[in-house]
C-alpha cells in the first residue's frame, strides 16, 4: 500500500475540510466494502500456513508433544493446541 499526495486527487475544499480533523498527519482511508479483498489474497501466505498447520498436526500424529512442537515451529503452546484441534475438525 503506498500513499498519494493529496493535492495531486482532491479538490482545495475536501482537503481544508480534512485539516479541520488531522493537520499534516498520515491517515488511512479504507476501502469501500464492496471492494475489499480478503486476508492473503494478494500472496501466498494462506496456503503456506495450511502447509504449516498440516505439517504440525501430522507431527502432532505421529505422537510428538504439543511443548515440542511449540519449540520446533516458534509457536506457543495455545497456538499449537488451536491448530490441532481446528485440524481435528
Amino acid at each position: 500500500m503506498g500513499y498519494m499526495r493529496a493535492e495531486e486527487i482532491l479538490p482545495m475544499e475536501i482537503i481544508e475540510l480534512i485539516q479541520q480533523y488531522v493537520d499534516g498527519e498520515n491517515i488511512y482511508i479504507p476501502r469501500k466494502a464492496n471492494k475489499r479483498k480478503v486476508w492473503g489474497a494478494g500472496t501466498q501466505i494462506r496456503r503456506e500456513l495450511m502447509e504449516r498447520n498440516e505439517a504440525i498436526y501430522a507431527d502432532y500424529l505421529k505422537g510428538i508433544k504439543v511443548v515440542d512442537l511449540a519449540c520446533k515451529y516458534y509457536l506457543s503452546e495455545k497456538s499449537i493446541q488451536r491448530i490441532v484441534k481446528g485440524m481435528k475438525e
